[in-house]
């Protein structure tokens, strides 16, 4: 695999290191799916705000400060990850990123630990 700083994929790293990242590795997924809950609660109460007369005005801002906070969190959370497993840089952003996005962090959840857990097998996992 290429080494570049702008490439996507998991670098080559040895079985040991992803090992011990196992732990940041959930730390992340559990944070993707967190972020992506609240990002998508935050969604609903937007509809549901603008296209109904239901008054919701304290709701709303309670979900976008959570997902504030939380998105702060999955950010550190991508950050450790990646410095564990050395990520490229445009992977650290697309990952980051995907937190700003509806459904994107459930993707990416699912994309990086698939290749993450392909970068521990000795031969290519088969989809």
């Amino acid at each position: 695999m290429t080494n570049s700083v702008l490439a996507f994929r998991q670098p080559d790293v040895p079985a040991k290191t992803i090992d011990a990242a196992s732990a940041a590795l959930l730390r992340y997924r559990i944070m993707a799916f967190v972020t992506g809950v609240v990002l998508l609660s935050g969604c609903v109460t937007l509809i549901l705000k603008y296209g109904t007369s239901l008054d919701m005005e304290p709701l709303t801002g309670y979900v976008w400060v959570a997902h504030g906070w939380l998105y702060l969190i999955y950010v550190i959370m991508t950050a450790i990850l990646g410095f564990k497993l050395r990520w490229p840089l445009a992977r650290y952003a697309l990952v980051m990123l995907a937190g700003t996005i509806p459904t994107a962090s459930f993707v990416a959840e699912h994309f990086v630990t698939r290749q993450t857990r392909a970068a521990a097998q000795p031969e290519p996992v088969r989809d």
